[in-house]
């Protein structure tokens, strides 16, 4: 019979809050845990069901952790600020700090139901006043340690938006949202200097335990060793100096023309009279482009500036290119292109008719004619000052010549740029900065006025917060941000000077870089947090998140956190100990195929499991033996199951299981607040646990809950057949295996195997007539961190009052408990069995006691008739013994 999981699943979070079981305290002889999700941004669609299952996961070890005796931190916030709440707003009319609030109401109600442990005293919500004011404070500190200052750089424009696009925004000079043009222009922004931690934050990677993203974030810094090289160009306006920079010094002699970026600083310069006209219409083609587009477009383009460059070491003159492929932000602005040895530049040269110079040979030997570069370690050729050398040892010796003789300088370079972090939007926190203002009257009421950008004052501490004004008319537009509007606000008099706030806001990443420092005093009024709950709760122990966060946030937080340790505010250079990223849920949708009628009706269905069907070459359609055909989705709840296998419940077509990343589009989002209200919250906890490791991509499918909550009723019926009866030593091994393998399991996050694990013994419990009590506990306090209300529920239905001597402030229960031990004795087979092979075929197997001996064994195998029957009168000529596992007689 199933348990009413309403009833238990209110009663026990009412107990929980009502009570503050899971509040975060510090007490004497304990050791910490600090267990932390990176928290949500508050969408007005709430959570679906893949967002709970990193949440699931800290929740566990959360549980845990305060079984096993550990004070634990466990804290939930709002990431609230930021661009999609905006968006709404504008098209509500609604002011974003009511849809976000709102919205916030709606996450904590779904993720009280699912009866995560979180302290929730200790929320933070980065909109607030108080968050923001720390959040400029550290802005300040970033400022007054020359690490956030100004600078013009050009950006993606987008005038019909009013805003700036990110590259991945921008598709062929035009804005993926809406269609509109788009324009490199250069803007004063924000900068903060994170390329001034970049060897830190690369190199201190390595005593994190994180997964790939170390490498992810090693890649993005881009570290590379390498050599300034300069050139010389002569142009029709005189000399003109051209410094590039290689990771590959070693192949400077097999340079054979130069590449300039459009917005390269002298491209004006180096462009000849006639080539002026081509030229400059090149570069106004490459302003519509993104960094992105330029750099990953197959088809390299460029022109001739009309100008040369002397080799620094033939003292021959090559010719200078532009092409959009080398940025002006990036390193030089400028690059020696080596065609025989750099994969861009040999389709380049190929594509202009330019020479290819093999300079680096694998083996030592020359060769003509290449059809491809050659881009790895080899030896130098056809390079005097370095030939027969090793690419190693090439480098150093190039680099050492070029010092020598002042052609150029060792130097590390990195892709890493410094962080724009400015936005022309409304919905951030105000930079805390302001400028002189010159005027002959009052700006604010339409006075002529020059605003000094060169001389930014930032606001004293006592100021703060800086709180957005309150605006009717906050659309983006202007390049100067929306809080150009707030006339009021943005100019201010002080000792009879007019001055104006900074009207550019900061971006999301401001307050997800330092969050998890707010979580450990965050009522403080007087400090960000004190020094006292630093040292109670700091580092972060476990990290658990998304990996689409593996660069840009870990990052971004690691850099902050990295100067905050420098300013001596906090104790360690590293926040985040272990990093786990989790797996992705994707929705399961059913496809299946349709001829269309000139009137759009369906003419014809076909199934999604014909092969005969493939997608058009140019994308976006099918076709089946020249018939055009369109691909479309039912999702589970619209299936019918003919023999097993999902079928169109109209046309009969079989249905092809597809899993995709949950969309609104396909409709495969799943609610799970509808799972709960069907199945409880015990139940979704442990299926999204059970589906597959942690870490692995896992396909949903409402299906697969009904096992697991067969479970939980398993677990619940077992409480009705519980007596105070000693175990059998078959169970009392049993449930002493299970508590070892849930315990190491849950140490290693592998929650899946934790569940299989219980549900084994579950089963045992069950085929038993009458269940020993401590059996059931037993079994109770390994569910408790998986399915605790009705672990809880349960405890009680038994009679368990269940606190340790710690605890006695508080109204016992389950969660309170301490987690259960073994006994090694228990969980060893002292009889094992031993498969007997016959030349690699298994014949027999022996069972023999555990300390047996390879003699012993040997001898009871060959007493065993169908290991001797496979020898037969075959000699002997070898044993394989592997100890305890297997035995093979080799005969011949």
């Amino acid at each position: 019979m199933a348990y009413d999981h309403k009833s238990v699943e209110a009663r026990w979070q009412a107990f929980w809050k009502e009570n503050k079981t899971f509040r975060s305290e510090r007490r004497p002889g304990r050791q910490k845990y600090y267990v932390l999700d990176m928290f949500p941004y508050p969408s007005g669609s709430g959570l679906h069901v893949g967002h709970p299952e990193g949440y699931t996961a800290t929740d566990i070890v959360a549980r845990y952790r305060r079984m096993k005796g550990d004070d634990v931190l466990h804290p939930m916030g709002f990431d609230a600020f930021g661009l999609p709440a905006e968006q709404y707003a504008i098209q509500t009319g609604t002011h974003p700090r009511e849809t976000t609030e709102k919205n916030i109401q709606r996450f904590r109600k779904q993720l009280s139901a699912l009866g995560f442990a979180y302290d929730w005293d200790r929320e933070v919500n980065t909109t607030s006043r108080d968050y923001v004011r720390w959040t400029q404070w550290i802005f300040l500190k970033l400022f007054e340690r020359g690490l956030a200052f100004q600078s013009e750089i050009p950006v993606n424009w987008c005038e019909a938006l009013g805003t700036v696009l990110a590259n991945e925004e921008v598709i062929d000079g035009r804005s993926e949202r809406g269609n509109h043009p788009v324009e490199r222009r250069p803007l004063r922004q924000w900068q903060l200097k994170i390329t001034a931690y970049a060897d830190r934050l690369a190199s201190e990677l390595d005593g994190l335990d994180w997964p790939e993203t170390r490498e992810k974030q090693r890649d993005w810094i881009g570290r590379s060793e390498g050599a300034r090289v300069r050139f010389e160009a002569r142009a029709a306006s005189g000399p003109v100096p051209i410094e590039v920079f290689t990771t590959r010094p070693d192949t400077l002699y097999g340079a054979s023309y130069l590449v300039i970026a459009p917005d390269h600083p002298r491209a004006s310069d180096l462009i000849a009279p006639e080539q002026r006209e081509v030229a400059t219409a090149y570069q106004e083609r490459a302003k519509r482009k993104s960094d992105l587009e330029r750099t990953s477009a197959k088809e390299k383009t460029g022109v001739f500036t009309g100008s040369y460059a002397v080799h620094p070491l033939r003292g021959d003159k090559i010719p200078v290119y532009m092409a959009d492929y080398v940025l002006g932000a990036y390193g030089t602005g400028a690059i020696m292109a080596v065609p025989a040895h750099d994969e861009r530049d040999f389709e380049f040269a190929k594509a202009f008719g330019l020479p290819i110079v093999e300079v680096v040979s694998p083996d030592g030997t020359l060769h003509d004619g290449l059809e491809e570069p050659f881009v790895d370690d080899g030896i130098a050729v056809r390079s005097p000052l370095i030939d027969g050398k090793k690419t190693p040892d090439a480098k150093n010796a190039m680099i050492a010549y070029l010092e020598e003789k002042g052609l150029g300088v060792r130097q590390v370079n990195y892709k890493l740029r410094d962080w724009v972090f400015s936005r022309q939007r409304y919905w951030g926190e105000p930079i805390p900065i302001y400028f002189p203002v010159e005027t002959d009257g009052d700006p604010r009421k339409g006075a002529d006025y020059t605003i000094d950008y060169s001389k930014p004052i930032p606001l004293e501490e006592s100021e703060l917060p800086l709180e957005l004004p309150d605006l009717d008319d906050f659309r983006p537009g202007d390049p100067a941000g929306a809080l150009v509007k707030a006339l009021d606000w943005r100019f201010f008099q002080k000792d009879g000077k007019w001055y104006a706030r900074e009207t550019n806001t900061m971006p999301q990443w401001a307050g997800s870089c330092w969050y998890y420092l707010r979580y450990l005093d965050p009522r403080n009024e007087e400090k960000a947090f004190s020094e006292e709950a630093y040292d109670a709760w700091m580092p972060v122990d476990l990290y658990v998140g998304g990996s689409e966060h593996a660069v840009l946030h870990l990052l971004y937080a690691r850099f902050w956190h990295k100067v905050l340790y420098d300013a001596g505010i906090v104790k360690h250079p590293e926040p985040f100990l272990k990093l786990v990223h989790q797996g992705m849920i994707l929705g399961m949708v059913y496809r299946y195929f349709v001829e269309l009628a000139p009137d759009g009706s369906v003419k014809n269905a076909f199934p999604g499991t014909d092969t005969a069907i493939r997608p058009d070459a140019e994308g976006g359609g099918y076709s089946r033996d020249g018939l055009a055909l369109e691909a479309r989705y039912l999702v589970e709840s619209q299936i019918t199951l003919r023999d097993g296998k999902p079928v169109h419940p109209e046309y009969g077509v079989e249905l092809l299981p597809v899993a995709e990343k949950m969309s609104k589009a396909r409709g495969n989002v799943v609610n799970p607040d509808d799972v709960i209200e069907e199945f409880g919250a015990d139940s979704l906890r442990l299926y999204e646990m059970f589906m597959g490791p942690l870490e692995q991509v896992k396909p949903w499918q409402t299906s697969g809950i009904l096992g697991v909550r067969r479970f939980l009723d398993k677990v619940d019926a077992l409480t009705h057949k519980a007596r105070d009866v000693a175990p059998s030593e078959e169970t009392q091994k049993l449930e002493h295996r299970t508590v070892k393998k849930v315990t190491q399991d849950l140490e290693g996050l592998r929650f899946n195997t934790c569940i299989s694990t219980m549900m084994i013994f579950a089963n045992h419990l069950s085929s038993l007539s009458e269940v020993p009590r401590s059996s059931l506990r037993t079994l109770l306090l390994c569910l408790c961190p998986f399915a605790p209300h009705l672990a809880e529920d349960c405890a009680v239905r038994l009679g368990l009052e269940e606190r340790r001597p710690l605890e006695e402030a508080r109204a016992a229960c389950l969660s309170d408990a301490t987690w259960p031990t073994w006994n090694d004795e228990y969980c060893i087979d002292h009889v094992i069995t031993i498969p007997v092979q016959v030349n690699g075929k298994v014949r027999g197997r022996v069972t023999v006691p555990r300390d047996s001996t390879q003699d012993q064994v040997q001898e009871l195998a060959l007493a065993d008739g169908g290991v001797r029957q496979a020898i037969g009168d075959k000699a002997i000529k070898k044993v394989v013994y592997v100890d305890g596992k297997i035995l093979n007689l080799i005969v011949g």
